[in-house]
């Protein structure tokens, strides 16, 4: 398939044999790692994202700590946003949090002409220094924010618990809603394309909260611009992982907008997901809390999840959102360990 060291991630993504079941957790590299507190006691987020040198150094640090099939690239969702000139900052504990959100049609007029070469140089670069320093080893990923979740962000202007300020502007103002999304999905394939194009191995499209969505809405407001991003991504030949928070009700409807692979969190037995989605490949879905608990909880956990997979191409293990800043590095890299020893027997 590839000239990688190691490309079980890869061959997961497309439903083909392993030598096991692979591993990489969402935020893998992260606050809970000491190689990342160091370079995070000098820096900013967005200055280690828009430095390609910290970036590569965070995103390879991960892989070599903790073991995993596949490194993500360090960056930030909210990257060719801050790119286009929305002025924003991320907040320790919070997130992103936008000076001026959305309210109107004049608002969405900026999100326009958007060139990743010219708005986000230093992610291109941090792909190819990253592709380098992994020297074929594991796979990379590339990513980005979906429109919904992007969009909920300019318009809360921050994180929400209820998305009350996105769905007002979607029931009373369609239109706003739809130049929004529309440019927004623009933005998104660009973004992802030229990250392909960098040489990024997969790409995953986090659509983190698009869950806040009944399934009536989700179809109307949300699925034809995931199933355009999809679509332009289907002529790269990489994997595309379509993920999602608090989904278990709309399951059916994201396998609809694409995707060779679908993420899916705790909420839904993994099982149970995978014969709601079907004939593809499934990501997930321990909670990140289980890390935070007794190593025998675990296991426990992670073995039930294997239990289900068992013989069945196209897992890829991965906790059902970002992984905590509390998690002990220690039972990320047992639990790598565990995923890889244990269902060797089942490759």
């Amino acid at each position: 398939m590839t000239q990688l060291q190691n490309d079980n991630f890869l061959r997961a993504c497309w439903k083909k044999q392993t030598e096991y079941t692979p591993v990489w957790f969402m935020r893998q590299a992260g606050r809970y790692l000491e190689s990342y507190q160091k370079i995070r006691a000098r820096n900013d987020v967005m200055t280690i994202c828009k430095t390609p040198e910290l970036s590569t150094e965070v995103t390879v640090s991960a892989v070599d700590e903790l073991g995993v099939d596949a490194a993500i690239l360090f960056a930030d969702i909210m990257l060719p946003l801050d790119g286009l000139g929305v002025k924003l900052k991320i907040v320790d504990g919070v997130g992103p949090v936008i000076q001026k959100p959305v309210t109107g049609m004049d608002d969405v007029a900026e999100f326009d002409r958007f060139s990743p070469k010219d708005h986000v140089p230093y992610v291109l670069d941090a792909v190819g220094m990253v592709k380098q320093a992994l020297d074929e080893r594991v796979p990379l990923i590339g990513f980005s924010g979906a429109p919904f979740t992007l969009a909920s962000y300019l318009i809360e202007g921050s994180p929400s618990r209820d998305f009350a300020k996105t769905k007002k502007l979607i029931y009373s103002q369609p239109d706003v809603w739809t130049e929004l999304m529309s440019r927004l999905s623009t933005i998104v394939s660009n973004y992802l394309e030229a990250q392909i194009r960098a040489g990024v191995d997969a790409v995953q499209l986090f659509d983190s909260w698009s869950g806040c969505l009944s399934p009536t809405d989700y179809r109307e407001f949300v699925l034809p611009y995931n199933k355009k991003i999809l679509a332009d991504l289907s002529t790269t030949k990489v994997p595309r992982i379509h993920f999602g928070v608090g989904t278990a009700g709309i399951l059916k409807t994201m396998k609809e907008a694409g995707g060779d692979v679908i993420g899916v969190d705790w909420r839904i037995p993994i099982d149970e997901a995978w014969s709601q989605v079907g004939n593809v490949a499934i990501q997930g879905n321990l909670d990140p809390a289980t890390l935070l608990g007794h190593w025998n909880l675990v296991e426990a956990r992670t073995r039930e999840i294997l239990s289900k997979t068992a013989g069945r191409r196209g897992h890829v293990f991965n906790l059902g959102h970002g992984i905590l800043p509390e998690t002990p590095a220690e039972t990320a890299k047992e639990l790598v360990r565990y995923v890889h020893e244990t269902s060797r027997r089942h490759a």
